[in-house]
């Protein structure tokens, strides 16, 4: 920043700023320089990332070469969606940081990026697999499922970076909720056509234009909670651990129903609201 001088009306440039600019830190771009929001959201890619990997090395792969182990596979689907569970502490985390710091000019292209990783690559990868390893399941057919579900999550990440909505507020079934969803759903181990209606049903939702809402001050503390809770049924029953199976479908069963009761309560909502104008608007009228 050059300065001018009152009384001789030159310019002039302070010291310290020609030493930033000497050592280059002036001349970095400012959508160059990751904030703490960027760095969790960047941690929040990598989870998907590898929750990818576990699929594939510990399930996949696994039998594709024929082996009858069990164990491994579980342990790989638990440590799979464990870290689907992480990647939706990192997303909730970013967004917090974010409003109480700062964040980077190119956060909101990262947050969707990494959001499309892990709530929409995964998930639809483990549908994917579930198709090729379920001994009930239509590998085709459950291929056309996963692609379902990934251009949902593309479709709805596309919409909230062009719509603006009331604050407070989500069109759709946001995609974290969404994928832990239809990832509950595989884990239930239901009859092959449930399995796929049901994640089909999710895919509607996060397209759809239910509202949800946003995930602040108690609600916010109530999903860390609900996901740290999730992390350990999957270890109870990654471990075999006494009754870890069934704890495990009683939280898949209670992910599904809170997938299901949101939209209800939400149109409930809605039509009560369109009851209310209706009346004030026949109030209104009479004399």
């Amino acid at each position: 920043m050059t300065v001018i001088d009152p009384d001789t009306q030159a310019g002039w440039v302070p010291e310290g700023e020609i030493e930033g600019d000497l050592d280059g830190t002036e001349d970095m771009p400012l959508s160059m320089r990751l904030s703490i929001a960027d760095t969790l959201t960047l941690g929040n890619a990598t989870c998907g990332f590898m929750a990818v990997y576990f699929t594939t090395t510990g399930i996949l792969i696994p039998h594709l070469q024929g082996s009858s182990e069990s164990g491994m596979a579980r342990h790989s689907a638990a440590t799979a969606v464990i870290l689907m569970l992480m990647a939706a502490i990192f997303d909730l985390c970013d967004g917090l940081v974010a409003r109480k710091l700062r964040s980077s000019p190119m956060g909101a292209e990262l947050d969707n990026l990494s959001d499309l990783i892990s709530f929409g690559l995964a998930p639809a990868y483990f549908v994917l697999v579930y198709g090729m390893v379920a001994d009930d399941a239509h590998q085709r057919v459950a291929a056309v499922a996963a692609v379902v579900v990934l251009l949902a999550v593309v479709l709805r990440l596309a919409r909230f970076s062009c719509v603006t909505l009331k604050d407070g507020m989500f069109q759709g079934m946001p995609s974290p909720f969404g994928a832990l969803t239809v990832v509950s759903i595989v884990l239930l181990e239901l009859p092959f056509i449930p399995t796929l209606l049901a994640v089909l049903g999710v895919a509607w939702l996060m397209v759809s234009r239910v509202e949800y809402p946003k995930p602040r001050g108690i609600l916010a503390v109530a999903m860390l909670s609900w996901i740290v809770g999730a992390m350990g049924l999957l270890a109870a029953w990654a471990f075999d651990a006494p009754g870890g199976y069934l704890l495990l479908q009683t939280g898949c069963a209670l992910q599904v129903v809170l997938g299901a009761v949101i939209p209800l309560f939400a149109t409930a909502r809605r039509v009560n609201t369109f009851r209310g104008n209706r009346r004030e608007a026949r109030t209104a009228q009479l004399p």
